[in-house]
């Protein structure tokens, strides 16, 4: 079984690759899933004001970031995040 591995792929896979790779296909997303699901999720994050956020590994389905949960990791929320300074805590 050959997995399929996304990071920073800012596409929607289609039905040839998702029929070629069921259930084979992961995708590390940088927010806890469900929350904050497609682009600028840090961005997301700070405007929502939340004290937590972090990075979730998924199976990739037709839906945008709801596939099944592999793995999450949470990094707090410090008062004087930005965007970069969030998104490197979060990737590292």
């Amino acid at each position: 079984m050959t997995p399929v591995c996304l990071a920073g792929f800012m596409r929607r896979v289609g039905p040839a690759l998702l029929d070629a790779f069921p259930q084979r296909i992961l995708n590390i997303h940088p927010s806890l899933l469900p929350a904050f699901p497609g682009l600028e999720a840090q961005r997301q994050a700070l405007e929502y004001g939340v004290q937590v956020t972090g990075a979730t590994v998924h199976l990739v389905t037709s839906e945008l970031d709801s596939g099944p949960i592999v793995l999450q990791a949470s990094v707090p929320v410090l008062p004087n995040d930005t965007v970069d300074t969030l998104s490197a805590r979060a990737a590292a």
